[in-house]
């Protein structure tokens, strides 16, 4: 399946929906980042750890793991090449809300068996 994004200036509607809007953010948060130093469509290490403590604090502060940065960008870094690309960011912040939401879904089925 191919998907063919429209751009903004082009679409033929006016407001963006609260999808689209996500995804600019993210986008746009990645390439915040991304540019700060070497490549500047790639995270490297640095960048990855300021991105993960200034964008997803209650992740990080959880984590007792001094190595998780590095862990994370192993993880990610599936061409092998020291940076994290777009396409190799995604994933995390994919595995991270398929996370939320099994956590939210726990939740309701506790919340559920609990009005029993």
């Amino acid at each position: 399946m191919i998907f063919v994004f429209c751009p903004r200036a082009v679409s033929h509607h006016n407001m963006p929906t609260q999808l689209e809007n996500a995804m600019d953010i993210l986008i746009k948060i990645f390439h915040h980042y991304s540019g700060k130093e070497g490549d500047k469509y790639k995270l490297n290490k640095g960048e990855l750890k300021l991105l993960l403590t200034s964008e997803l604090t209650d992740f990080l502060s959880c984590q007792k793991d001094p190595q998780l940065v590095d862990k994370i960008m192993k993880d990610l870094d599936t061409n092998k090449d020291n940076e994290v690309d777009f396409n190799e960011f995604v994933v995390l912040v994919a595995a991270l809300t398929v996370a939320c939401n099994d956590f939210f879904e726990e939740q309701l089925k506790q919340k559920e068996i609990g009005n029993k």
